[in-house]
């Protein structure tokens, strides 16, 4: 099965000689025998996906379909048909985005089906779609990294986490979600309002964070939001903390740190897809660490950027260890480091103190959070400081993969 999944992966690049475009990947020069870069990134993307999905092929099949043929059938249909725009990609069309959407399904579903056959035909076709409907979305962010990378990447952790989604798992909690999305609803729109006036928040800072709040609400009941507004007074906390200073510094959030939607989504959508995850899977225990995890690494480096910005005027550049002005992505202090250290093992002793985990479960959570941290670091330092990806990007990554990562930890 490996070599028939090997076959599969390097066919639509095999015509080296013509060196035209094959897949939606730029032309390379014709004779020379080499692979370009986008091809090289995304056959090194899949393999990762075989190494770490080894024993599930029927889901790097799945992905394969999505990055191939959904990049080929938007490239073919949006320079064809053109049409209205992206909002929030001028540079991309919705016809674009629909093409990838359904090719992506139509080849996961075949492919995904044709390498399980025993896997449940409608939990293919709906993971399929999802998973296609979130790769249509990765394509057209405005960033300048490879979506040979992203699209696989993200589809792929998309895509496991989904197929341990059960119905029967939902049906045993439905007795406890009529009172709690009332609570959810009314809880997190209070709280959205109120920081709206206060002006930690601004007017879409408030609408994503209610939305996110609602969902991390379903997903443990007020255990599990108490482990957002944890994070969320952490962070506003801190982004307080020797304003004056990080404004003579010229460091300070806009703002006056009030959050907008970008951050919103960037700290809060891995948590709230593990809360989601939570209820809908048989795995409970599992996706509570990971929950725990990705607001544990969301408050450490949160906290940590804001202390080291106000305590010091100069950082050190991880990837270097070169002295760089306090603010550079990447660069890291002593101060910010045990701050946002003492952060992340806030919230995930918060945890523990609410039963969401036992005291192992709280250590991997920890662990995961600073591991999280280490590599927004590294992709500041190295990503965000070309203008590959934006600090949202950065963040968004670092909650994600400490969320993963406990998540991987947590079933070994």
């Amino acid at each position: 099965m490996l070599a028939l999944l090997f076959v599969l992966l390097i066919a639509p690049y095999a015509d080296e000689d013509s060196g035209r475009e094959t897949g939606g990947v730029s032309e390379s020069t014709p004779g020379t025998g080499h692979l370009d870069s986008g091809i090289v990134l995304h056959l090194s993307s899949l393999l990762a996906l075989v190494l770490v999905f080894r024993h599930s092929l029927h889901l790097v099949a799945a992905v394969w379909a999505i990055a191939a043929l959904g990049d080929a059938a938007a490239g073919a249909v949006g320079e064809t048909f053109g049409g209205p725009a992206l909002p929030y990609n001028r540079q991309k069309s919705w016809s674009g985005f629909f093409a990838f959407a359904l090719a992506g399904t139509a080849g996961a579903y075949v492919l995904g089906s044709w390498v399980s056959p025993a896997l449940p035909v409608d939990k293919v076709l709906w993971v399929s779609a999802s998973a296609a409907l979130v790769g249509a979305f990765v394509e057209t962010l405005p960033i300048r990294l490879d979506d040979n990378v992203t699209v696989p990447l993200v589809c792929g952790g998309f895509m496991y986490c989904a197929f341990l989604v059960e119905r029967s798992a939902l049906d045993s909690n439905l007795p406890y979600l009529g009172i709690r999305i009332l609570l959810a609803v009314g809880i997190t729109l209070a709280l959205a309002l109120l920081g709206l006036a206060l002006k930690m928040v601004t007017r879409s800072g408030a609408a994503v964070g209610f939305l996110l709040g609602v969902a991390v609400y379903l997903g443990y009941g007020y255990k599990s939001f108490l482990l957002l507004l944890l994070f969320f007074v952490l962070g506003s906390v801190a982004t307080r903390l020797g304003y004056a200073t990080k404004v003579a510094r010229g460091v300070a959030e806009r703002r006056g740190g009030a959050r907008t939607w970008r951050e919103a989504l960037a700290n809060g959508l891995a948590g709230a897809f593990f809360a989601v995850l939570v209820i809908t899977t048989h795995h409970e225990a599992a996706f509570l660490v990971a929950l725990l995890a990705a607001f544990a690494e969301a408050a450490g480096d949160t906290v940590s950027s804001e202390v080291g910005q106000w305590l010091s005027d100069r950082a050190y550049l991880i990837t270097t260890w070169r002295a760089v002005p306090a603010g550079t992505n990447g660069g890291v202090t002593m101060s910010g480091t045990v701050a946002g250290l003492a952060a992340s093992c806030l919230v995930a002793g918060g945890g523990l103190a609410l039963g969401l985990c036992s005291a192992g479960g709280a250590a991997i959570a920890a662990g995961a959070a600073l591991a999280g941290n280490l590599l927004d670091s590294l992709l500041g330092a190295t990503l965000e400081q070309r203008g590959l990806v934006t600090n949202g990007i950065v963040n968004f990554t670092g909650t994600s993969f400490a969320g993963a990562l406990a998540l991987a930890i947590f079933f070994r």
